[in-house]
């Protein structure tokens, strides 16, 4: 059953402190942590997309680290470092939590993925019992394509009842495997799961009635789906194609 408002896992978040005391370095620096205020969470999806370089990964890792996730990703039990670049914006963040606790949790971060594909490796190489592979699926992620690896965890280790922080998952996923994402998350949504998604990908963005908070310059706001950016461009790309390819190249 989907969550509601009065049941949902994460409510809000928010800097403990005035942004004003904040360091005049990064992430600090960042407009979205400046103007960062109250972020309140769709009971089911919440995306934050916005441009490279705005923040939304910081501010995902950051949220993640707070509800006790590995920065580099995986399970709460994955404790492990491969190289230490988290900021400490986690320390000053207020979350709210909701009225329930998750069975389940999972922060994806795209670009640590491999990272957290060695470490089961080298658990289950250690191990006595079921390996955590299983959870996966069964076959090595490393024997995998990034996409197939990617797409393991989504349909085999998300379970349902479950928090799942996801950093770009569309990283490896072709369209097709994008809409099927978009197919699973409607699943764990039914089966009482919560979303927060960091995404460049419209398709990835189109799931019914979800939050759409967008990062820029000026700091954070909530828009539809053929407000973004991202939306914008693309269906201009394939409405005309060659009047947009034809400025593109201008010499």
């Amino acid at each position: 059953m989907k969550l509601t408002e009065t049941n949902q896992y994460v409510r809000q978040m928010s800097l403990i402190e005035d942004a004003s005391l904040l360091p005049n370095q990064f992430p600090f620096s960042l407009p979205v942590i400046q103007n960062l205020g109250h972020i309140s969470f769709h009971p089911n999806v919440t995306y934050i997309i916005g441009e490279n370089g705005m923040g939304k990964s910081t501010l995902l890792e950051a949220l993640a680290v707070a509800l006790g996730f590995n920065p580099e990703g995986g399970s709460k039990n994955f404790s492990f470092s491969s190289y230490a670049s988290h900021s400490d914006l986690h320390e000053l963040l207020r979350v709210v939590r909701g009225g329930s606790r998750p069975q389940d949790g999972y922060f994806f971060r795209a670009e640590t993925f491999y990272n957290v594909a060695t470490h089961i490796e080298e658990l289950d190489q250690g191990g006595f019992g079921r390996k955590i592979i299983d959870s996966y699926g069964g076959t090595s992620l490393h024997e995998q394509s990034h996409g197939e690896a990617f797409f393991a965890a989504f349909m085999e280790r998300f379970a349902g009842n479950g928090l799942y922080i996801l950093d770009e998952p569309e990283a490896a996923l072709s369209p097709i495997r994008q809409l099927s994402m978009l197919a699973r998350i409607d699943e764990l949504v039914e089966k009482g799961s919560q979303f927060i998604i960091s995404t460049h990908a419209p398709l990835l963005m189109a799931y019914p009635d979800a939050k759409i908070l967008q990062l820029d310059a000026e700091g954070m706001e909530e828009v539809q789906l053929e407000e973004t950016q991202h939306y914008s461009v693309m269906k201009q790309f394939f409405e005309d194609r060659g009047r947009l390819l034809h400025h593109l190249f201008q010499k």
